[in-house]
């Protein structure tokens, strides 16, 4: 029966990029159950920041970047010798745990989540070029931003009108029409906290550590790298990612 598991040696090209992109299964009725706040709760993007950390302790990626239930990695060393099964199930089935885990020391929704079916990612794995690595992290930005534009919206018209007539006033609205609509409500979007308008990233900062020689009295200055959750991104841009060698 071997001779079936005809993906299980598909691997990942060699001279690619690699990014692997994990989005959270039925987060919406998630959402819903756990009773989160509406556009944005900070509870929420604090444990998808804390569980997609602990993937980064665990596969050394260079670059993790998150925004709403999805979380892209920026792979260094490729796992399980480029594996795309073992890659996307591992992967997977690791953030789904490690969400859980986070999630379950929370009073306020242990109780609730046991009302709700398991949490689930899945996962695919995205070759790329140089080039189209900081493409694919410009476009995953940019539907940040969207999601930002579009939440703030909905949510906002929600606190006067039902989800049907909501979603008809957005129909077919183009981004001037909806930052107008905002602003006679009184919210500049400008002026949200940047995790939600460009997202949150995960890498490793340099850092410095004063020490003493021990033998011949001298100071000593190393240089130590420690993972860092950025809660304020810039846009994303070539200089950025080759500032921080992510390529």
């Amino acid at each position: 029966m071997k001779k079936c598991e005809i993906f299980s040696s598909l691997k990942v090209p060699c001279t690619s990029h690699i990014v692997v992109r994990l989005d959270g299964r039925n987060f919406s009725q998630l959402s819903r159950k756990l009773e989160f706040e509406k556009p944005y709760d900070p509870e929420f993007m604090r444990i998808m920041a804390e569980a997609a950390s602990l993937l980064f302790q665990e596969f050394s990626p260079k670059f993790i970047f998150i925004f709403s239930d999805e979380i892209s990695l920026l792979l260094g060393e490729i796992p399980f010798a480029g594996r795309v099964e073992k890659i996307d199930s591992v992967m997977a089935s690791f953030l789904s745990g490690a969400f859980t885990g986070k999630i379950m020391e929370q009073d306020e929704f242990r109780e609730k989540l046991k009302k709700t079916s398991p949490i689930s990612f899945d996962s695919r794995v995205i070759p790329l070029s140089s080039e189209g690595v900081v493409d694919y992290f410009q476009w995953r930005q940019m539907e940040a931003w969207r999601n930002c534009l579009n939440g703030y919206s909905y949510w906002k018209l929600r606190e006067e009108h039902s989800r049907e007539e909501a979603m008809a006033i957005l129909h077919k609205k183009k981004s001037s029409q909806l930052h107008d609509l905002l602003f006679q409500k009184d919210i500049n979007l400008a002026e949200t906290p940047a995790w939600q308008r460009r997202g949150v990233g995960i890498y490793k900062e340099k850092f410095t550590v004063q020490g003493l020689n021990p033998l011949t009295k001298e100071k000593t200055t190393t240089h130590r790298r420690k993972i860092f959750i950025d809660w304020e991104l810039p846009l994303f841009n070539d200089e950025f990612f080759k500032t921080n060698s992510f390529i």
